[in-house]
């Protein structure tokens, strides 16, 4: 027996290919149901280096939905704790927490070292517009999450440009807000075509971008969708990392 912890990924992408991913530099930024579940199935992919970037710390709410909640870890940076978990899968990998917001301050900081590839699984729309602009301005290839949350039918979920979008309202908000800032297309994302379920206890949700955030509560989430959101980025990040990467 094997005692090579990526003897099936070889045996799936060849050496090659796990040349390509043991070299490979990837950010994820974001690091809830959908960054941490798209984080650790990067390290079990062989990926080489990680940075994770998140401001927050674990919630009790968090339990239901993101790989890195569990009781001992409540109150946590998420940061912290998903570098510590994709150590204990792969000691060897170089992985790199930084609990900080991303914004116009810290879009040198963060990005200028340049990445592989870069995930977008932030929630605050702001950010998520800025960071998507800031990898078209630098050439960095990104894949983005659209809305995981108040969905429920797991075989609604696609890959897609976002130019070809449909019944996502998230995914409406961006295309809206790229155009003005020149994007028109060229950006992959992961979304559902789910309709948008009902809202219980007579509670609304806004569209605009200034209140997307400033819901009256926040909509709910599933312990499945957001995890297969993150999973699929990871998926075609993997991909593309095998595929694209010059040996």
């Amino acid at each position: 027996m094997s005692t090579d912890r990526f003897h099936r990924l070889e045996l799936l992408v060849g050496s090659a290919g796990r040349a390509r991913l043991a070299a490979a530099s990837v950010a994820v930024f974001g690091l809830g149901g959908v960054g941490s579940y798209a984080a650790e199935a990067l390290v079990r992919g062989g990926v080489g280096r990680l940075t994770l970037i998140d401001f927050d710390t674990i919630d009790i709410t968090n339990l239901n939905r993101q790989v890195h909640a569990v009781e001992a870890t409540i109150g946590r940076p998420k940061a912290l704790v998903m570098a510590e978990r994709c150590r204990t899968i792969h000691p060897q990998v170089q992985v790199e927490p930084v609990q900080d917001f991303f914004g116009a301050d810290s879009a040198e900081e963060l990005l200028g070292r340049g990445y592989d590839f870069v995930l977008d699984c932030i929630d605050q729309v702001t950010a998520k517009l800025l960071l998507l602009e800031e990898c078209r301005k630098r050439g960095l290839p990104v894949i983005a999450s659209m809305g995981a949350a108040n969905k429920i039918d797991p075989t609604r979920i696609l890959v897609a440009d976002i130019a070809d979008t449909t019944k996502c309202r998230l995914a409406r908000i961006m295309r809206k807000e790229l155009r003005r800032r020149g994007i028109d297309a060229g950006i992959p994302v992961v979304y559902s075509t789910e309709e948008f379920r009902p809202l219980i206890d007579g509670r609304s949700a806004e569209t605009e971008v200034d209140h997307y955030q400033q819901r009256r509560a926040p909509l709910g989430s599933s312990s499945v969708i957001p995890p297969l959101f993150g999973l699929t980025m990871a998926g075609e990040v993997l991909r593309r990392l095998i595929t694209e990467i010059p040996a």
